[in-house]
């Protein structure tokens, strides 16, 4: 009898062991990027990580899993998604000194329950040949007549721009904006398609001037041979840069509400928020760090400086709803 305690001991010791030193990953984010990371995590802290990626499906089998799910922190690839994971009910706020002195108090969720990772800017690139570099550019810009005809983009109702369409009825209001997007609409080139590296390669094929795209793009179209044409083809340009600064979207953390391994989960989100990790994180998708005062990677800083908007994005998220019934009542798709 007591050697069948002592072995009952001993294994559920061994489940507690191997709890202790792991954690567990759900991450909409690429392999390329992330693994990196957790490597130097592992090395850093002796924590093993398991990660399941894809790059959709992840927040409904968050549901299905329920209080059952193996995840412990999931990340998310943009600010949309980080908005759905806190409104599932199925997270639980980071509470930690160390990631609020890392992360702006713009780049975290008023409630705690998501924190930004990395940042990139919604640009608009325009065509070196017929429009050249863009420095007093804004965003309001894109409704003006003198570019009918001139503009590419992709859906309307993609995160990325509604994001920025939020963004401008937080600061001009919803009639405003509405008027706005009409002029935008009235100056496409062609029905929004594509993503979007697709809409600067239609500027390298002269069938636009000027598109919307995020800044990180720019670099993985560098860093690809194929896509380098299309990417040395154009300038990219921050907008509003005399006023407000450029909008920005950023990826992000969760914790998971029914997290098994709670400490580490912590340690991995405080890991990911610090020096290390934000320098490699942001140098691997060309993007930029949460964390001031971190390094950028080369290509990046060649871009230059520049200034963001400093808006909160708990803010700018309120009206998300109000820019997707706009983007309809425009029809801005069709």
């Amino acid at each position: 009898m007591k050697l069948k305690a002592m072995a009952l001991l001993a294994s559920l010791f061994s489940v507690s062991s191997l709890a202790a030193d792991v954690v567990n990953i759900y991450s909409f984010r690429q392999p390329f990027l992330i693994e990196p990371i957790l490597e130097e995590f592992t090395a850093q802290t002796g924590i093993q990580t398991k990660v399941v990626f894809a790059k959709s499906g992840l927040i409904e089998r968050i549901k299905r899993e329920g209080k059952h799910t193996p995840a412990d922190v999931v990340l998310s690839s943009d600010f949309n998604t980080l908005l759905q994971l806190q409104k599932s009910d199925l997270m639980q706020p980071i509470e930690s000194e160390l990631v609020k002195a890392n992360v702006p108090s713009t780049f975290r969720a008023d409630d705690g329950l998501w924190v930004a990772l990395t940042k990139r800017a919604r640009n608009v690139y325009s065509s070196k040949t017929r429009i050249g570099a863009m420095p007093t550019l804004r965003y309001e810009d894109l409704a003006d007549t003198q570019f009918k005809g001139k503009l590419c983009t992709r859906s309307g109702k993609h995160p990325y721009n509604l994001g920025l369409v939020a963004s401008m009825i937080a600061h001009h209001g919803e009639a405003e904006t509405k008027k706005w997007l009409e002029g935008v609409k009235a100056n496409l080139a062609r029905k929004p398609q594509g993503n979007d590296r697709a809409q600067v390669k239609a500027i390298k094929e002269g069938l636009c001037d000027l598109a919307l795209g995020n800044s990180y793009y720019f670099g993985k179209m560098i860093m690809d041979p194929e896509q380098k044409p299309w990417a040395d083809a154009v300038h990219i340009n921050f907008p509003n840069q005399q006023d407000r600064g450029a909008h920005i979207n950023v990826s992000g953390v969760v914790m998971s509400k029914f997290t098994k391994n709670k400490a580490n989960a912590l340690k991995l989100i405080e890991f990911m928020t610090d020096n290390k990790a934000q320098n490699m994180y942001a140098s691997l998708n060309m993007e930029y760090p949460v964390k001031a005062g971190v390094p950028l990677s080369e290509l990046v800083a060649s871009w230059g400086e520049f200034k963001e908007d400093s808006l909160p994005l708990t803010e700018v998220s309120k009206y998300r709803p109000v820019a997707l019934k706009l983007m309809d009542e425009v029809k801005f798709d069709l």
